[in-house]
C-alpha cells in the first residue's frame, strides 16, 4: 500500500485487491457492466479514491465493498484485504446466496442405489428394448 497515491485505475485497482486474477479480466469486467462504482455504470480508467462503494458481480456471487486504500500493486492476499471492507448486507447476502446453491445441488442428486429388477423393466418397457 503507497500512501503517496492518490489515484489508481479501477480496473487496476480491482486486480491489486485480488478480485480478479489478471488486469484484463478485471477491465472486461468493468467494461461488461459488472462493476459500478457508487451505484453508476463507469469505465476501467475511472479513478478510485477512499470511501467509493464498489458493486462486483464475480460469478455468481455479488460483494458491494468500500475502498479504504489505494494501491496500483499486486501484493500478497493479507494486503489486499487492507484495501478493502465488505459491507454486512454483502456478507449475509452471499451466504444466503451460498446456502441456497447448496441445497439445490443436494436436492438434485440421483438416487444413490443401482435399479432394482422392476425398474429395469419399466426402463426397458419405455426405451422400447425388450
Amino acid at each position: 500500500m503507497s500512501a503517496g497515491e492518490e489515484k489508481v485505475r479501477l480496473d487496476k485497482w480491482l486486480w491489486a485487491a485480488r478480485f480478479f486474477k489478471t488486469r484484463a479480466l478485471a477491465a472486461e469486467a468493468v467494461s461488461g457492466g459488472k462493476v459500478h462504482v457508487n451505484a453508476q455504470r463507469v469505465k476501467r480508467s475511472r479513478a478510485v479514491k477512499p470511501g467509493d462503494v464498489i458493486e462486483v458481480w464475480r460469478g455468481q456471487d455479488f460483494y458491494t465493498i468500500v475502498v479504504d486504500a489505494l494501491s496500483s500493486r499486486r501484493g500478497p492476499a493479507s494486503e489486499a484485504r487492507k484495501l478493502y471492507h465488505e459491507t454486512e448486507q454483502s456478507i449475509a447476502r452471499r451466504e444466503e446466496a451460498a446456502a441456497l446453491r447448496k441445497a439445490e445441488y443436494l436436492g438434485a442428486r440421483p438416487a444413490p442405489h443401482r435399479p432394482s429388477g422392476r425398474d429395469r423393466r419399466r426402463i426397458r418397457s419405455l426405451t422400447g428394448k425388450d
